[in-house]
């Protein structure tokens, strides 16, 4: 019969933090979004007058830098930045046009493509955007707004793109 030694080995590490890969390298809290659209304009209206969103400032890309970054293949750009408020903190969404339509099909549910399909803003109440994306006549997709508990209702609709947005918080 074989006899087994066990031994117990604590191991103290004082003064030692442990590396965070994922939250190690970055100077902010969000990400900005770039959106190509077909028209800016229609675009611009939809997220402002529409979703509520704010336009914070603009910039535009040269044909040179388009080219040099690999952006654009050397074509000139304007960029509209909207944010849900006007903060430092906020997520830019930025919008920017050249002239055409996509070469694809319009999604007709999140499935339909890969990539980034939706994006999610919490609100504070639905019904003033439910109100104004109806006298915009945005099609509402699914039973909208549906509830989801007792306190918050999600509501489904696509920009003029196409691009999926839910928008999720109590109907007042």
């Amino acid at each position: 019969m074989l006899a087994r030694k066990c031994v117990k080995i604590t191991l103290f590490i004082i003064g030692c933090a442990l590396p965070s890969f994922g939250q190690s390298n970055f100077t902010s809290k969000t990400i900005g979004v770039g959106v190509v659209v077909a028209d800016i304009d229609r675009s611009v209206d939809f997220y402002v007058n529409g979703i509520g969103m704010v336009k914070t400032g603009s910039f535009t890309i040269n044909e040179d830098f388009g080219k040099r970054s690999g952006l654009t293949n050397g074509v000139a750009t304007n960029v509209t930045i909207l944010k849900l408020e006007n903060s430092p903190e906020a997520t830019d969404w930025k919008l920017m046009s050249f002239g055409k339509k996509a070469s694809h099909p319009k999604p007709t549910y999140i499935q339909d493509d890969t990539g980034m399909q939706y994006i999610t803003i919490q609100v504070k109440a639905l019904q003033p955007i439910i109100d104004r994306l109806t006298q915009m006549k945005v099609k509402f997709l699914g039973s909208t707004p549906t509830p989801l508990n007792a306190k918050a209702h999600f509501v489904f609709v696509q920009d003029p793109d196409g691009n999926f947005i839910e928008l999720i918080g109590p109907l007042q």
